[in-house]
């Protein structure tokens, strides 16, 4: 017996020593063999119940990590490794569960790091800022600086919500000002978020080369970078620039499933309506089964609403109504998004009613999206052309009708309906409304001189005044609004007109006597050329000759030249400077520029006997005439020479 117990002892001392060398070695298959023997003559043995777990998870099958650790009861003992097999399988509430309901406290010092990084999966950032916080307080290690970075990545996340204060964070590493630049991003401050993010390229390179990384190994940290850059340039209308670094990342094909999501994605939304066959395949790539557990819950949400939008693109109907109602089941918040989407796709299918019907019932639903979606309804009943209903919609949304963009476009549908009474009616209770309310809502310069200037048009003075008075209050310097108000004043009070007229500037001021006397020696009535030459010209008196004996200088006024054949006698021709179609005596040529052409008689015949058979010219021949009149073309002048070697128009016909 005792003989039996000592060969178990040397198997079991064996297979430990086996177990130890692979482990050292990163040979976990092999350790995963030596613990079996082991388990194989000792199942109880906790210790090689221990090492086989460790080896499962360090060969990645968490899955059967966490069976064997349920199958043999392990739970209480093995805390830390059951949280981290359901960590990594993204049963991320259970693992916090298992950690929660852990008998061992205070927790180690393990188990409180993975607890914070399950609250980041989570997306609890602000309890995982305070945990990292106390764990930052807490411990003096070598991984300060691991744990400083992911405090600026939790900062970078409660930076999208631009109430909330996020700490400082250092910047000391490339992963850090990568972090600081995502903070900055979040904060739409794109321009210092691109210059954090190139500084963060460079240290990244430098760091890998240092550390003797392989060019690929270099290239797949970098690409994290560059897509985040190619974000902040694509916000900040680099179009161009963001879609080449987007392809060339893709085209590197990255491990990393989050960053091909985040560069598929923003490529379809470069692409828009365009190049849809390869948004599609982009949309596959980022809605891959892979990148579920990488991606945040708000990327997750955007790449559906983008995928939402491609079908619209496409114009499948059937496709939109199913992933619209998908997309409303899985984030609820983004329901109103998904019905503009469906109801934009019956647009396009011109069921316009039906479309109305959704936004009606969805707005009598939820009061908090009534007024956006009435201007919806507004868009189809205007696309119908049906402007009477939208300008009941219009006036329907109560007292937000007398905002300064409503009552423009209302005024603009009433003159559309030829209803000019209507919109001077608008205009005039808009302006009572302000006045009683006292409501300052940003700048109503441009409402209040709109709504003058078309009263005055109209006729409306007294009204008009009003406008310009409340105009003359938000501008009480501007000169053109008081002079059009005395103008107002004078149709139907001269005595205000009157008064208010003094506060006018006075024309003295208006003009200097410096600039009237330059106004006055301006060569403004002369042409620029003869202005340039007076101007250019020097008249300097002689110092020995009196000014009064001087000789007048100037253009000496020369004869005109007469023609040779010019005879006094003779009255020249009063309509000399008519144009030749205009004088009396002109007779317009029969036929176009090429009636010389035109044969005349039988087919076949020459032009010379055609000439000869032409009765219309038999009033015209002489008797000392020949038989066939010799024709002579004139030498062409100037305007008329013709185009050597021009083009000539071929003539179809069939033979």
């Amino acid at each position: 017996m005792s003989k039996d117990i000592t060969a178990k002892e040397a198997l079991i001392k064996a297979a430990y020593a086996d177990v130890h060398k692979f482990g050292n070695n990163q040979e976990f298959d092999k350790a995963v063999k030596a613990v079996n023997r082991i388990l194989g003559v000792a199942p109880d043995d906790q210790t090689a119940l221990h090492c086989k777990v460790v080896c499962l998870m360090q060969l990645s099958k968490f899955d059967e990590a966490h069976k064997f650790i349920e199958k043999n009861r392990l739970a209480s003992v093995l805390i830390f490794e059951k949280a981290y097999c359901e960590y990594r399988l993204n049963k991320q509430l259970q693992a916090l569960k298992t950690i929660d309901d852990a008998a061992v406290q205070p927790l180690p010092a393990k188990l409180k790091e993975l607890r914070t990084q399950i609250l980041y999966r989570l997306e609890r950032y602000e309890d995982c800022l305070d945990a990292y916080k106390e764990i930052i307080k807490n411990s003096s290690d070598d991984y300060e600086d691991e744990r400083r970075t992911n405090l600026s990545a939790v900062a970078a996340n409660l930076a999208l919500d631009k109430d909330k204060d996020v700490p400082e964070v250092p910047e000391d590493t490339y992963e850090q000002y990568f972090n600081s630049a995502c903070i900055q991003a979040n904060r739409q401050r794109f321009v210092e978020a691109e210059r954090k993010l190139r500084t963060s390229e460079k240290l990244c390179r430098e760091f890998l080369e240092e550390e003797g990384a392989s060019e690929e190994e270099i290239l797949e940290e970098l690409d994290v970078i560059r897509v985040q850059l190619a974000y902040c340039l694509q916000q900040q209308g680099k179009i161009k620039e963001a879609s080449v670094i987007y392809a060339e990342c893709l085209r590197h094909k990255p491990k990393d499933a989050a960053l091909v999501a985040v560069a598929s994605n923003n490529t379809v939304v470069i692409n828009k309506d365009q190049n849809v066959f390869d948004s599609k395949k982009k949309i596959r790539a980022a809605m891959a089964d892979a990148c579920e557990p990488k991606l945040t819950s708000r990327q997750k949400q955007t790449i559906a609403l983008n995928n939402c939008l491609l079908a619209l693109y496409t114009n499948s109907s059937d496709q939109v109504q199913q992933l619209t109602q998908k997309l409303t089941q899985s984030y609820p918040q983004v329901e109103f998004e998904a019905l503009l989407i469906r109801c934009s796709q019956l647009a396009k299918d011109k069921k316009h009613k039906e479309a109305i019907e959704q936004l009606n019932k969805f707005a009598s639903a939820h009061k908090s999206h009534e007024f956006i979606s009435k201007f919806a309804i507004i868009q189809l009943q205007l696309l119908q052309g049906n402007r009477k209903d939208a300008i009941e919609t219009l006036l329907s949304l109560g007292e937000a009708k007398y905002k300064p963009g409503i009552v423009s476009a209302l005024v603009s549908l009433y003159l559309g309906t030829d209803n000019k009474p209507a919109a001077s009616a608008l205009l005039k209770s808009a302006v009572e409304w302000y006045k009683q309310n006292n409501v300052s809502s940003g700048d109503l310069s441009d409402m209040w001189r709109q709504a003058a200037e078309f009263h005055l048009r109209g006729g409306a003075s007294e009204t008009a005044a009003s406008s310009l008075e409340e105009l003359l209050k938000l501008k009480p310097n501007d000169m053109k609004v008081l002079a059009q108000l005395v103008i107002a004043y004078a149709q139907f009070n001269p005595k205000r007109a009157l008064e208010i007229s003094r506060k006018l500037p006075k024309l003295e001021t208006l003009t200097t006597a410096s600039e009237i006397d330059a106004l006055e020696a301006a060569n403004w009535v002369m042409s620029a050329k003869a202005a340039k030459k007076t101007a250019n010209a020097k008249v300097e008196p002689s110092p020995s000759t009196p000014a009064t004996d001087k000789k007048k200088s100037g253009n000496r006024k020369r004869k005109g030249k007469l023609p040779k054949n010019y005879n006094a006698e003779v009255a020249p021709d009063p309509e000399r400077w008519l144009p030749k179609y205009e004088r009396t005596g002109f007779r317009k040529k029969r036929g176009g520029a090429r009636a010389k052409d035109i044969i005349k008689g039988s087919q076949g015949m020459a032009s010379g006997a055609a000439d000869q058979y032409d009765m219309s010219n038999r009033a015209n021949l002489n008797k000392n005439s020949p038989a066939t009149p010799v024709y002579q073309e004139p030498t062409p002048g100037p305007r008329q020479q013709h185009r050597k070697g021009g083009h000539k128009k071929k003539k179809g016909g069939r033979f």
